[in-house]
């Protein structure tokens, strides 16, 4: 993601000053209060991911890595299960791509220590986090995106997507399990390292904030208010009382600035860019190609598997926004159906191959 924004910008440059795509045009769907608004899709991404960048700031992440280590004392099969669930948890509530990072080191760290394959750990920590990221609207910036751009709200996703993630989660982790039943079978000789949260008060105020968020987010389209502004005002309140305890104990917020670092602004040009893409895909006519080829007969099945290919040849997040425009030429009930078939293909496509994905 470091450099595709540069790759993805440049192209819609080129795209303005060749007249395919209009700037007032682009500029007037920015400023809209339509459902497919990539600021506000960008704004509820980013809020969300600075509540968990936060949190793994603080140590939560790293906390909970190294008390499932603990729980599991020397067994390998213990250690398999016990991650597996707690990041399936964790990526239920947070983001997916957080909690790759946060865990992964800790997992290579752990191993190379216990003198163990780090392969079943990853595999599990990389298998449950792309799945259990389907549950809720919030695991995925592709979920987002193609949700909200749809006029799905938080629980009315959650009601369609329980089933799905639940038994996609639980046949993952059967297929893992056999694949690394033996591998398992040897002790664990190692022992966990001690990890003590240094500021419990910060990360109390995290908790609280992701909580809370969360809450509201379900409830979200009964007080008639919009996803993106729950999690700006709730990511907005968790720096500024972040910054009042900083300034209270007379210290510089220097973590609060470190999460900001984190975050993923290259997202923003990015999407935006791909997002002028797609609108000059379809001002040539090729969406609606695209949609007729896909055909109306059975969307699931073919916009699932055309969406699956197509992330692991571009990623997952422009193909989402390319399907996004591609779905427009459906039926209202159809693009529905089509749309959740793109959601779960955007979480298990990186499975596939290192495209599929971001971390």
């Amino acid at each position: 993601m470091d450099s595709y924004w540069l790759i993805t910008l440049i192209g819609a440059v080129f795209l303005f000053l060749f007249k395919q795509v209009e700037w007032k045009g682009f500029v007037s769907v920015l400023l809209s209060d339509a459902a497919i608004n990539p600021l506000k899709i960008l704004i509820l991404f980013i809020s969300m991911t600075l509540l968990s960048i936060y949190l793994d700031h603080f140590g939560f992440f790293r906390y909970l890595a190294n008390a499932t280590l603990r729980r599991a004392n020397t067994s390998q099969t213990k250690l398999f299960l016990y991650l597996y669930l707690t990041v399936s948890v964790l990526t239920v509530f947070s983001s997916n791509d957080i909690i790759i990072l946060s865990f992964t080191p800790f997992i290579c760290f752990f191993a190379q220590n216990a003198k163990i394959n780090p392969m079943p750990y990853l595999a599990a920590e990389f298998v449950a986090a792309n799945t259990w990221s389907m549950a809720l609207i919030i695991g995925n910036p592709t979920n987002i995106y193609l949700a909200t751009a749809h006029g799905v709200n938080f629980l009315d996703y959650l009601k369609v997507m329980t089933l799905p993630t639940l038994a996609a989660g639980l046949i993952a982790f059967v297929l893992l399990y056999g694949l690394f039943r033996r591998q398992l079978q040897a002790p664990i000789s190692g022992k966990a390292e001690d990890i003590v949260i240094k500021d419990k008060m910060r990360l109390a105020i995290g908790l609280l904030h992701l909580g809370i968020c969360t809450l509201i987010l379900v409830f979200s389209s009964y007080l008639q208010v919009e996803m993106w502004k729950v999690a700006f005002f709730s990511a907005l309140s968790l720096f500024l009382c972040a910054s009042v305890v900083s300034a209270l104990r007379g210290e510089v917020a220097v973590g609060l600035t470190a999460c900001l670092r984190r975050a993923p602004w290259q997202l923003i040009p990015f999407v935006l860019s791909m997002f002028v893409l797609t609108i000059a895909l379809k001002n040539c006519g090729f969406t609606e190609l695209f949609a007729k080829i896909l055909g109306s007969d059975c969307p699931i099945l073919s916009y699932g598997l055309a969406s699956f290919f197509t992330a692991n040849v571009i990623n997952n997040i422009p193909m989402s926004v390319l399907f996004c425009s591609v779905m427009e030429n459906l039926p209202a009930l159809l693009q529905v159906k089509a749309m959740y078939a793109t959601v779960i293909a955007s979480n298990l496509g990186a499975f596939f191959s290192p495209i599929g994905a971001l971390a």
